[in-house]
């Protein structure tokens, strides 16, 4: 059964991985990833040139490399763990980088 909370020593990894990501991926110093938590809910949102978006949720499983993930879906502004068929879906593989991936695709800056 997931964790209710995301531990403090995962959050770390976390935020390591997501300044990882937007220095060598995006390089882009207007376009970068920003976590929130909220229990076991790591919401992973894009600043885009001074605007802030939702872009997906990961739950937390225990593990820093098998989290579930759901795509925000601005047509009904809610997260959806059972949506498959967007632009990315490949490279959802239960890591926060493979998330940040399946959202660039999803929703380009």
């Amino acid at each position: 059964m997931p964790s209710k909370r995301i531990p403090d020593e995962i959050k770390n990894q976390v935020e390591a991985r997501i300044t990882a990501f937007n220095r060598e991926v995006l390089q882009d110093g207007n376009v970068s990833y920003l976590a929130r938590y909220k229990g076991a809910f790591l919401y992973l949102d894009r600043s885009a040139y001074g605007q802030v978006g939702s872009i997906c949720r990961l739950q937390y499983a225990g593990t820093i490399d098998g989290w579930e993930f759901a795509i925000y879906k601005y047509s009904d502004g809610r997260y959806d763990a059972d949506e498959w068929l967007f632009p990315g879906s490949e490279h959802v593989d239960g890591t926060i980088e493979g998330a940040m991936r399946a959202g660039m695709a999803a929703y380009p800056p």
